[in-house]
């Protein structure tokens, strides 16, 4: 028998991390890969497995405890000879940024959740934090929690303020008693929803939203795929249509610039972005994560397609590493697998736009002489109209179609 430590894995840039679950107690058996921890960040929610099978001695964190690399989990009693201090060697799903760091304000007795930059904020404009309702998990103080008392003094001051329409002031209103109409349940959200909401939320009050409508006619690019897909052995991975957009996408970001920026605060310079990294969307039972391709420019689409089915593939069994979900530039999310003929997706701030494809319809197309069926493929894209115009986003909506309907352009 040998007792090893369990440590908390490496996070890269992240600093401090919040213990959300402890799945173990003192005296449980494990084995490889069994779930001891859920950690979790503003963007994602990651579980810790076992790197050791044996009996747990000691477990040596709780919830809510604030964690760092290197920190001891557990002490576990293997069959292995030695005592060796041991991490996780696969690193886990986390975004990197100083949100991550959560600490605690001692005021009057009082205990305020809150990251760096939120009390920067706070301090920069006066906020006193024992004014502000928190909504973010486990009593955590939001950015958008400021903004609102912010707003409200504004309305205060000057009650014919148009600064926010005064139904955008409250972030939960109360619910009357639905009971009282017939039966009713409450249904706990997932981690990921609970986590990423408050993301979203963020970027949609914060960013001047406005979406672009355009399709593509993919007739050829899909008999194209299914051309290559029937080269292809039995047990190769088969081309979807999101890979050849993904290689679009970057071609035409090339061109348009201002669709890879982000707009530094202060809102009087963009910082542009000469990398390519496309986060995609991807649907998993514990919600929507999204994984980053990196350097699509420099790819071909087959190596596309690896990476691709990789990445999804990870993300669905909740294996992404840190790397996997860091870094992107643009964002594509992509419906089309189950249906809808539109949508409006949230720009997922700092970026400042986001595609969304559609499902691809058989469209009647006047060719002079006949109508002749053409597949075609509905898309929109979101943008922040602080950086982008209405007739930019038209230019690059006409681009990438025009590269999507003939994938030679994306060579040049």
């Amino acid at each position: 028998m040998a007792l090893k430590k369990i440590v908390v894995p490496e996070f890269g840039d992240v600093q401090t991390i919040t213990v959300v679950d402890v799945f173990i107690s003192a005296g449980d058996r494990v084995e490889v890969d069994t779930s001891l921890i859920a950690l979790e960040s503003e963007k994602a929610v990651m579980e810790i497995p076992s790197p050791f099978a044996g009996v747990i001695k000691e477990v040596l964190i709780k919830e809510n405890d604030t964690i760092v690399s290197g920190d001891l989990i557990a002490l576990i009693e293997t069959t292995d000879s030695g005592n060796v201090d041991v991490g996780i060697e696969e690193t886990v799903e986390v975004a990197a940024d100083d949100s991550s760091s959560l600490v605690e304000i001692k005021e009057e007795s009082l205990i305020f959740h809150a990251t760096p930059s939120v009390r920067g904020y706070a301090r920069e404009h006066g906020i006193d934090l024992s004014r502000i309702t928190p909504s973010g998990p486990n009593g955590r103080i939001l950015l958008e929690d400021l903004q609102v008392v912010e707003v409200q003094d504004v309305v205060k001051e000057d009650p014919q303020t148009t600064a926010m329409p005064s139904d955008m002031q409250v972030l939960d209103p109360p619910l009357e008693d639905f009971s009282k109409y017939g039966e009713t349940e409450e249904a706990a959200l997932g981690r990921i929803q609970k986590i990423s909401g408050s993301h979203l939320y963020r970027s949609w009050i914060t960013i001047p939203h406005v979406t672009h409508f355009d399709e593509a006619d993919i007739t050829e690019l899909e008999s194209f795929r299914k051309e290559l897909n029937g080269e292809l052995k039995e047990d190769e991975i088969r081309f979807s249509i999101l890979v050849f957009i993904i290689k679009a996408v970057s071609a035409v970001l090339k061109e348009f610039p201002l669709f890879n920026c982000s707009l530094i605060p202060g809102g009087e310079k963009i910082l542009l972005k000469k990398y390519y990294h496309i986060g995609i969307a991807v649907d998993t039972p514990q919600g929507l994560v999204v994984p980053v391709l990196k350097d699509v420019d420099w790819k071909g689409i087959r190596e596309i397609r690896t990476e691709l089915n990789q990445l999804s593939g990870s993300a669905r069994k909740g294996k992404l590493a840190i790397p996997d979900i860091q870094g992107a530039t643009f964002t594509i999310s992509s419906l089309g697998g189950i249906g809808g003929t539109g949508f409006t997706p949230i720009v997922n701030g700092p970026q400042v736009a986001v595609l969304g494809l559609s499902r691809s319809y058989q469209k009647p197309v006047w060719d002079g002489e006949n109508f002749i069926p053409r597949l075609t493929l509905p898309f929109s894209v979101s943008y922040d109209h602080r950086v982008i115009d209405g007739a930019e986003a038209a230019r690059f909506c006409r681009a990438l179609a025009n590269h999507i309907e003939d994938l030679r352009r994306s060579l040049l």
